[in-house]
């Protein structure tokens, strides 16, 4: 009796610790298969940076400058094309759009708008903020994994808090259990069933990815108004060589009539040295007005991927032509219809809202479902099918102070953005009547410098008839020669002034690429 006692005893203590080790090996196997997991931390808020202004956008703009070839003239508008940052540069168009040597603006427009830094970099700003809104709808969307997992071991009892010290007469615990070996091949689906902090991460990524595609629009704009603009400033420069041309020509023709009166003794040396002196003046500023073009050519070739070089032939000449009947009022309609860099800020303010409402989502709960299915066993075919559903509900408490610091952050890059978009339509104002305040101080000055220079011709042709029977020097000749050289600057420099304001005015009203032929008069 008494043995059959000990025996059901030392049977009893065998079970107990078959079960203790069961337990074991059930809490490791539930670690590694995935069953349990560590508490997930609540979501946050994905903050949009403070200003909502690319840092590389680089800028065009229409500025005054000294006119080239000149010390002193009159005071005329005298604008340039100022280009900064990417819109700069430009990547190699000759290997897809085949040069000839001659451009159009057309085609110097168009090979802008591919190969021009300024858009090439916003439109690879347009692909990176697509993939960050990618990014963040993935965590709305189920996640599926999938493990496969050949395990072969063996377990010390006593490192998982089994004693073995029991003092059964007869047996022995076993202090290392193994080796075993079992196999595991699992599915795992994630799903986020209810989160408002990642939805709204999700909005706003979405309002920047669009306000991304703005800008890019907005910069193709630039990019028409700094690759027309340096086409004009080279019309503009080489109308100025050939009018230094024309001046060497009469300068030489008057040093050829001083040289023959002081052959015959009707004017001095001092006259002829006059004349001498003249010629060289107006071949040096023949020199550098050549060389102003060279890199006016240079800087078209720049901005549209050609070849720096300085030969390039143009093919529009774009004279004067009227400007296209606008009222300032209409301009301000349609700038705020058509501006893309206006409704990129005011998209840049709603993606600063949905962050701030995804910082203040953070108090909410968060709800998430998990499930897991497989087959456990020690092999294939001993395999059985073993699933687990889970849903965790994940109540906020305390975090420390994070969630009132995250929307510290969010609302001043709300008031941020806020700022800028009242600072661009106030800039956008400011370009538009910049414009109309260009177009009509050059149109004045055009009418003033065509009268004035056909004045000068007259005056110059009569004091060349004068001299020829001695009434005037040649002090009077010099001066009226100046003074058609200034004359025809003038002119030519208020076309170019005339031509820029309504490129101006067409990127003021955000319709640069659409109405340049309209507004230059393109054929």
């Amino acid at each position: 009796m008494k043995g059959q006692m000990e025996s059901a005893v030392v049977a009893g203590m065998r079970v107990m610790l078959a079960i203790f080790a069961i337990v074991a090996l059930d809490i490791c196997a539930f670690a590694q298969f995935g069953g349990s997991s560590a508490p997930s931390q609540s979501p946050q808020v994905n903050q949009v940076p403070l200003s909502g202004r690319g840092a590389q956008n680089g800028s065009v703009a229409a500025t005054e400058t000294p006119v080239p070839g000149t010390t002193t003239s009159v005071n005329t508008l005298n604008p340039t094309v100022q280009v900064q940052g990417p819109y700069a540069g430009s990547a190699s168009s000759t290997a897809k759009m085949p040069f000839t040597g001659k451009v159009s603006l057309r085609e110097a427009v168009q090979r802008g708008l591919e190969y021009n830094l300024g858009a090439v970099g916003l439109t690879q700003a347009v692909r990176q903020a697509h993939g960050k809104a990618t990014v963040a709808r993935s965590s709305l969307l189920p996640n599926i994994t999938a493990n496969a997992i050949e395990n072969f071991q063996t377990t010390n009892l006593q490192a998982v808090g089994i004693r073995l010290n029991a003092p059964i007469p007869g047996f022995a615990f076993p202090a290392v259990v193994g080796p075993f070996n079992y196999l595991d091949l699992r599915a795992k689906l994630t799903q986020t069933v209810a989160n408002f902090t990642v939805l709204n991460n999700y909005r706003a990524a979405k309002e920047s990815l669009h306000a991304d595609e703005l800008s890019a629009q907005d910069a193709r704009q630039l990019v028409v108004l700094a690759v027309s603009g340096a086409y004009l400033q080279v019309i503009a420069a080489q109308a100025r060589v050939g009018s230094a041309h024309a001046q060497v020509d009469t300068a030489n023709a008057l040093l050829d009539q001083t040289q023959q009166q002081f052959q015959i003794g009707t004017v001095p040396q001092i006259d002829l040295t006059r004349s001498q002196v003249e010629l060289l003046t107006q071949q040096q500023r023949l020199t550098s007005l050549r060389n102003d073009l060279s890199k006016q050519k240079l800087n078209l070739a720049r901005l549209t991927g050609l070849p720096v070089t300085d030969q390039l032939e143009l093919t529009d000449t774009l004279p004067y032509s009227p400007a296209p009947a606008y009222t300032v009022e209409q301009a301000l309609e349609q700038a705020v219809q058509y501006r893309a860099d206006l409704k990129a800020a005011e998209t840049q303010v709603r993606a600063a809202e949905r962050a701030l409402a995804a910082a203040r989502d953070e108090r909410l709960p968060s709800l998430t479902v998990s499930a897991d299915y497989g087959a456990i066993g020690a092999t294939p075919g001993q395999a059985h099918g073993t699933y687990a559903v889970t849903g965790t509900l994940s109540v906020p408490i305390w975090q420390g102070g994070r969630i009132p610091g995250d929307i510290e952050q969010a609302k001043a890059a709300l008031a941020q953005r806020r700022a800028e978009l009242e600072d661009t339509k106030g800039q956008i104002e400011r370009q538009v009547r910049e414009a109309f305040l260009d177009l009509q101080a050059a149109a004045s000055q055009i009418e003033v410098s065509q009268k004035n220079l056909q004045l000068t011709r007259e005056t110059l042709e009569q004091m060349r008839l004068r001299l020829d029977t001695g009434v005037v020097n040649y002090v009077e000749i010099v001066q009226s020669q100046e003074s058609i050289s200034s004359a025809e600057l003038d002119y030519i420099n208020s076309v170019f002034a005339h031509n820029l304001a309504k490129l101006s005015l067409a990127r003021a009203i955000g319709q640069t690429e659409s109405s340049l032929p309209q507004f230059l008069k393109m054929e």
